[in-house]
């Protein structure tokens, strides 16, 4: 797991997103990131958000995704 970990378990969409942003401008590029999201929506819309903002989301369990800022 990446040092910073986003914990939104528990929130529906939008929210893990809109968490995960907000924690990404905290970090630096080519920093990674951990967010947690249970919500079944979170695989699709991180898929969407990493084309659109041109970042990278690796899923490494079920509710567990690696983010890695790229720009």
């Amino acid at each position: 797991m990446a040092g910073e970990i986003v914990d939104a378990r528990g929130k529906r969409c939008p929210l893990p997103i809109i968490e995960l942003a907000q924690a990404l401008k905290m970090v630096d590029v080519g920093d990674s990131l951990t967010l947690l999201s249970d919500d079944p929506a979170t695989v699709a819309d991180l898929s969407a958000w990493a084309r659109m903002t041109r970042n990278e989301v690796e899923q490494q369990r079920d509710f567990e995704f690696l983010v890695t800022k790229l720009n």
